[in-house]
């Protein structure tokens, strides 16, 4: 038996995959290990959705080239988008690299592993639109929340999006596989689940009868002993009354919602092959709102996207100032080869950065003045550790989704712990987060 090491980049479904993958390789008698250095296979599970990303999956695998060359880990085996991406050009151009597979056989990564330590090559690429495998999970979060992945692959065809090519079609999980994780994540004490999928509001609409099945879903999680429920990724025109209604009324479901809307110009999310509009946007937004009281909205927005010019982006701008959601990320256009908007004429790369910036600059002055009208006010706090630097606890209040979002500072004289949820005043800020003391139950 041996010992593997993993590396886990890009979102939260790849660290789903990533966990599945640790379960199997730990159920086949091998040691799962927290650190690399000393591993017989380290496995680099790598996201490959746009340059920065890609970038980073390459210094990874070079960090990796170097520990094997002082002999510090044996074997390299890379999986995820990258190498679902890169097939050739990783094996030619990177020689330290012992195996790939590609997102269609990441369930194969035991047989990859034992072929590796036996000396063979691997590169195994299984189809990309295959139903999901059932397995078990090792957590990588903080035992007290957890992503819940309800789907895989995506029907969207966004033309700046590589992820169909890469991850295949839309394809739902059964409800009652679903139900079963949630179940066992439940009773393992995670407090907080997060459900993900590229578009979590089409679940179900794959399977037999084609009904919206996220309604469901949801209302039976809120049947366990979950404290929170948090919904990411929805597709703007999959929200229908059903699911408002149903996070309205359930009061485990936290009244935050990832909706990314990637711009609100007509003519930009045609050329996206994006459906709706900017007066759809500003209609649902102030649906949700009047019909979700406290609801904070995170969306992104893609800067210098083909056929953005002065005017179209003028229009995201005042469109962000008029509807001010309270989470904003900006990106600048990542020209993506294989995809239809990397063929059209697109804006230039410095200015794409100088608008996602000057995106960033007006979102800044937004969560500013919400942050403000914060203070003096009690929230509740979930807390996430313990600060070493700043000597305080850290935590998130429902507005903050982990590794997102910003955080709370809690002072506080009491031993208070991970998981726990807190009362806390806010009474300031610090480097733009939330700050306040912890008030006695």
């Amino acid at each position: 038996m041996a010992n593997i090491g993993f590396i886990s980049l890009g979102c939260a479904k790849n660290q789903v995959d990533c966990e599945r993958m640790m379960y199997r390789v730990q159920e086949a008698g091998h040691t799962v290990q927290a650190d690399v250095v000393g591993a017989d296979v380290v496995v680099i599970n790598t996201c490959g959705f746009i340059d920065s990303a890609k970038a980073e999956a390459i210094d990874f695998i070079l960090q990796t080239a170097a520990l094997k060359a002082e002999g510090l880990v044996g074997k390299i085996l890379v999986t995820g988008c990258l190498s679902q991406r890169y097939q050739d050009e990783i094996l030619q151009e990177m020689p330290e690299v012992d195996g790939i597979l590609g997102t269609g056989s990441y369930t194969e990564v035991v047989p990859a592993i034992e072929k590796l330590l036996e000396g063979e090559s691997v590169a195994d690429f299984g189809s990309i639109d295959a139903p999901e495998q059932e397995t078990g999970r090792i957590l990588t979060t903080p035992e007290h929340y957890a992503y819940l992945k309800i789907a895989e692959g995506c029907d969207n065809r966004c033309s700046y999006c590589i992820i169909p090519y890469l991850r295949g079609k839309f394809r739902s999980r059964q409800l009652d596989d679903v139900l079963y994780e949630a179940r066992l994540l439940a009773a393992g004490g995670v407090k907080e689940i997060i459900v993900v999928a590229q578009d979590t509001s089409r679940y179900g609409t794959d399977l037999a009868d084609g009904k919206r099945l996220l309604p469901q879903l949801l209302r039976e999680l809120c049947q366990m002993d979950f404290h929170w429920v948090r919904l990411h990724y929805l597709y703007p025109d999959e929200i229908d009354m059903e699911l408002i209604e149903t996070i309205a009324s359930e009061p485990k479901i936290v009244k935050y919602l990832d909706i990314p809307i990637q711009h609100c110009n007509s003519k930009i999310l045609n050329l996206m092959n994006r459906r709706g509009n900017g007066e759809y946007l500003r209609w649902l937004f102030a649906t949700l709102r009047e019909k979700i009281p406290g609801l904070v909205l995170r969306t992104s927005v893609i800067t210098g996207l083909p056929g953005e010019g002065e005017e179209e982006f003028a229009e995201l701008c005042t469109f962000l100032k008029e509807v001010k959601l309270e989470r904003v990320g900006a990106f600048p256009f990542s020209p993506e080869e294989g995809t239809p908007a990397a063929q059209m004429d697109f804006v230039d790369n410095e200015i794409a950065q100088a608008r996602a910036q000057m995106v960033e600059t007006i979102q800044s002055r937004i969560m500013d003045e919400q942050n403000e009208s914060m203070i003096g006010k009690t929230l509740e706090v979930l807390v996430d550790g313990y600060d070493q630097e700043f000597e305080q606890y850290f935590g998130r209040t429902y507005a903050d989704s982990p590794e997102i979002d910003g955080r709370v500072w809690i002072a506080t004289q009491d031993d208070i712990s991970e998981g726990q949820f807190v009362t806390v005043c806010i009474d300031g800020l610090i480097d733009g987060d939330l700050s306040g003391y912890l008030v006695e139950e």
